[in-house]
C-alpha cells in the first residue's frame, strides 16, 4: 500500500514538474519564432499553449506582446485589457497594454490605465516612467517630469526616471538636477548605450557652468534648502577655468565642492551620491571615478592611456563598482515634486 502511495505521489510531482517545464517550453518556442521575425508562428504557438494551458499569465502577456511589436495593436490591447483587469495583474501586464496605447496615440486609454496602474502599484518606478514617456509623446513635457519626479521619490533605485529626467533638465537649462539625476543614473545604469548617452550629457553640463554660474546663482538665491545648501558650495569653491575642459579640471573642481559640502551642510541634507564621492575620494579612487565618467568622452585616447599608466588604481575602481550596488535611500528625496 505504501508503495502505491508512493508512486502515485511520484507520478503528481511529474506531472507537475512537467506542466512548469512545457509552459516555460513553449515560452521559448514562441520568443524564439518572434526573434526570427515570425511572429505569426510565434502567436500560434502561444495559442496552442493557451489552449493547454488556459489563462495562464504568461503566456497571454507573451501574446500581447508579440503582437504588440508586429503591430498587431487592436489584438495586443484587446489581451491587455483583460490582463489589466484580473486580480492578478502584475506591472508587465499594465507595461504592454501602455505601449499599445501609445502605439496608437490613444492618449486618454493610456492615462487612465496608468492611473489604475498606479494606484494598484505605487511604488513601480517603471510605470511612472512610462507614464511620463506618454506626456513627451502628447507633448506635455511639464506632466511628463512630474511623472519622473515622482518615479524617483517612490522607487529611488530605478534607473529610467534619473535617465529622463537628466535629459529633459539638460534641455531646460537646469544643469544643477540634470548633473545630479545623470550621475545618479550612471551609477545604477553602469554599461548601458544609455549610460554612454548620460556622461555625454553630464560633460555638456560641466562645460555650460564653467562658462556661466548664473544657472548655480539663481538657485542659491531661489531654490529649496538642498538646492540652496548645494549651490552655496559649488558657488563658494568655483574658480576661473580657461583652456580645454579636462577629467583632470573637472575632479578638482568636484574635490573642493566635496570638501566644503562635508564642513557645511553634509550633515543637514545627507545624500548618498555625494557619500560615493567622498568615499572614493577618501579611498584613493576618485580620480579613477572621474576619468570613467568623464575621460572617454572628452578625448578616449587620452583616456586609455590613463588607464595604461593607472591600471591598479583602475582595476580597484572597477572592482569596487563591480562588488558594491548603488541605491538612493527613499528618504533622501529633496527633487522639485
Amino acid at each position: 500500500m505504501k508503495r502505491v502511495f508512493l508512486l502515485i505521489v511520484l507520478l503528481y510531482t511529474s506531472q507537475l514538474l512537467y506542466a512548469q517545464q512545457t509552459v516555460e517550453s513553449i515560452r521559448k518556442q514562441a520568443t524564439a519564432a518572434a526573434q526570427q521575425q515570425d511572429f505569426s508562428g510565434a502567436i500560434q504557438i502561444l495559442e496552442k499553449g493557451l489552449e493547454q494551458y488556459p489563462d495562464n499569465i504568461e503566456l497571454l502577456k507573451d501574446e500581447a506582446y508579440i503582437a504588440f511589436i508586429s503591430r498587431d495593436y487592436q489584438r495586443s490591447i484587446k489581451i491587455g485589457k483583460s490582463l489589466t483587469g484580473r486580480d492578478d495583474a502584475d506591472v508587465q501586464s499594465y507595461q504592454i497594454l501602455g505601449l499599445a496605447y501609445k502605439a496608437i496615440a490613444a492618449y486618454k486609454d493610456a492615462d487612465k490605465m496608468y492611473k489604475a496602474a498606479l494606484k494598484k502599484f505605487p511604488k513601480s518606478g517603471v510605470l511612472y516612467s512610462e507614464y511620463g514617456d506618454m506626456y513627451t509623446q502628447y507633448n506635455n513635457k511639464h506632466e511628463a517630469i512630474n511623472q519622473w519626479e515622482k518615479g524617483i521619490a517612490a522607487d529611488p533605485s530605478y534607473s529610467g526616471n534619473y535617465y529622463y529626467a537628466c535629459k529633459y533638465y539638460a534641455d531646460n537649462n537646469n544643469i544643477f538636477w540634470s548633473n545630479i539625476y545623470g550621475e545618479i543614473f550612471v551609477n545604477i545604469e553602469t554599461l548601458t548605450k544609455r549610460t554612454t548617452e548620460i556622461k555625454t550629457a553630464l560633460l555638456n553640463n560641466y562645460k555650460g557652468l564653467f562658462n556661466n554660474k548664473a544657472n548655480i546663482e539663481e538657485l542659491k538665491n531661489n531654490g529649496n534648502d538642498f538646492e540652496k545648501a548645494v549651490a552655496s558650495s559649488m558657488l563658494a569653491v568655483m574658480e576661473s577655468e580657461s583652456g580645454d575642459i579636462s577629467p583632470e579640471m573637472i575632479t578638482a573642481y568636484r574635490a573642493r565642492f566635496l570638501l566644503n559640502w562635508s564642513n557645511t551642510n553634509a550633515n543637514n541634507y545627507p545624500y548618498k551620491l555625494f557619500d560615493l564621492q567622498l568615499k572614493l575620494m577618501r579611498d584613493g579612487m576618485f580620480d579613477a571615478y572621474n576619468q570613467w565618467l568623464f575621460g572617454q568622452v572628452i578625448n578616449k585616447n587620452k583616456y586609455d592611456n590613463w588607464v595604461y599608466t593607472h591600471d591598479e588604481e583602475m582595476q580597484s575602481f572597477t572592482q569596487y563598482q563591480r562588488n558594491v550596488l548603488f541605491k538612493m535611500p527613499p528618504e533622501q528625496y529633496y527633487g522639485k515634486m
